[in-house]
Formats: structure tokens, C-alpha cells, sequence
């Protein structure tokens, strides 16, 4: 790992001043931090993944909204079931995972 690119994603993560980053700098944020320290980082990893998942940017590209929903679910499901964040991140990726698989509600 660049350890340059870990400590600008410290410093940008620090200059945030909020709990969670999100959006395109938040992915980059904690894809960058998550290989490094997974058990801090895995769990914001995959809280912004699903959400990322439901942006506009992303509502007509159903291959995308599913590539960041497994990414979400293989990164929660890596974290220590010892990780107080685990099994939330966990069941809200899976759920998010299979809302998209069955598709919009019937009308």
C-alpha cells in the first residue's frame, strides 16, 4: 500500500469533521484505509458502498449498483464477528443485495 496515499486519506478523512464520509470521497477514503486497518475502517466501508449504491449517478447502471453491493457484502462479511459493526453493516448490505436482485415492486 502507498503509505503517501494512506496518510492524504487520513488527513482527508480528518478535515471532514464528520462521522462518516460518503459519496466519491468517502469510497476513496475507506478503500484506501480498509486493506490497512479493516476492523476501523471495513464497517464505513460498507455503509457508503450501499448507499453509494442508491445514487442517482448509479440509478441507471444496474451492473454498477450490484458491483458496489457485493463489495459491500464481501467487505462486511470479511470483519471479525467480533466487530461491533459487523452484523449491522452486514444484514443492511445482504438486504440491500436482495432488493436489487428482485428488481422493481410489480405494479
Amino acid at each position: 500500500m502507498d503509505q503517501d496515499m494512506v496518510m492524504r486519506a487520513r488527513v482527508m478523512l480528518l478535515s471532514a469533521n464528520v462521522r462518516v464520509v460518503r459519496g466519491v470521497e468517502g469510497l476513496w477514503i475507506y478503500r484506501t484505509l480498509t486493506p490497512v486497518e479493516p476492523e476501523v475502517y471495513g464497517s464505513k466501508l460498507a455503509y457508503v458502498l450501499v448507499k453509494a449504491s442508491a445514487s442517482p449517478l448509479v440509478r441507471d447502471l444496474p451492473e454498477r449498483r450490484m458491483a458496489l453491493l457485493e463489495e459491500a457484502v464481501a467487505v462486511a462479511a470479511a470483519l471479525s464477528p467480533a466487530n461491533p459493526f459487523r452484523d449491522k453493516v452486514l444484514a443492511m448490505a445482504l438486504a440491500a443485495r436482495r432488493r436489487e436482485l428482485e428488481g422493481p415492486p410489480a405494479s
